[in-house]
């Protein structure tokens, strides 16, 4: 899929929302739910056990959203300018090709604080541990935007550092899938 027929197809399923990661939770919280990444909310491991926990619970998501499935890898960088830089670091999806870049902030005015983030995407069938590596890079807070998505773009698994962010089709989806982890929830009463 060329990146003109990724962008159509991403505002057929979320027009009310750039393809940045952090926005989607905002715009669709109806088909949203937030899992931690460690007990208790710890947001950064410290021990090997803690990192297995970590990989465990992105892991066993990524496996009910998308196992054997091919799915869309996107990663990101970020630059002051609106075309793309020369990728300096792609070791976490090396074969990606650019998509797109959106203004991070369409609000901003002040011409040293305007930002773009672009997007590159790469197609892979998802396994267990097909990126591990990327995982905890994202674990580390060494990277951040990551989405993976089906090729329909209608789930979305966004990692952070500390948890993930699912978007499902329906909520009633994402309740089933709430039903499954509990005890990865947000204590938080928005689900944060």
């Amino acid at each position: 899929m060329c990146g003109d027929d990724l962008s159509e197809l991403w505002q057929q399923r979320w027009p009310g929302c750039p393809p940045l990661a952090d926005e989607l939770k905002h715009a669709y919280r109806d088909r949203w739910v937030r899992f931690h990444s460690l007990p208790g909310s710890k947001r950064y491991p410290e021990t090997a056990a803690e990192y297995g926990i970590v990989l465990d619970r992105y892991n066993t998501v990524l496996d009910e959203l998308f196992s054997e499935k091919e799915i869309h890898l996107l990663t990101c960088d970020w630059s002051n300018r609106p075309e793309p830089p020369a990728r300096t670091d792609s070791r976490w999806n090396s074969e990606a090709r650019y998509w797109t870049s959106v203004r991070t902030d369409p609000t901003e005015t002040d011409p040293e604080f305007i930002s773009y983030t672009h997007l590159f995407v790469q197609r892979l069938v998802w396994h267990r541990g097909a990126i591990d590596a990327l995982l905890h890079a994202v674990t580390d807070d060494a990277t951040a935007g990551v989405m993976i998505a089906d090729l329909s773009l209608e789930r979305i698994y966004h990692p952070y550092d500390g948890g993930a962010d699912v978007l499902l089709p329906t909520g009633a989806e994402r309740d089933a899938l709430v039903r499954r982890h509990p005890d990865w929830l947000s204590q938080h009463p928005n689900g944060f």
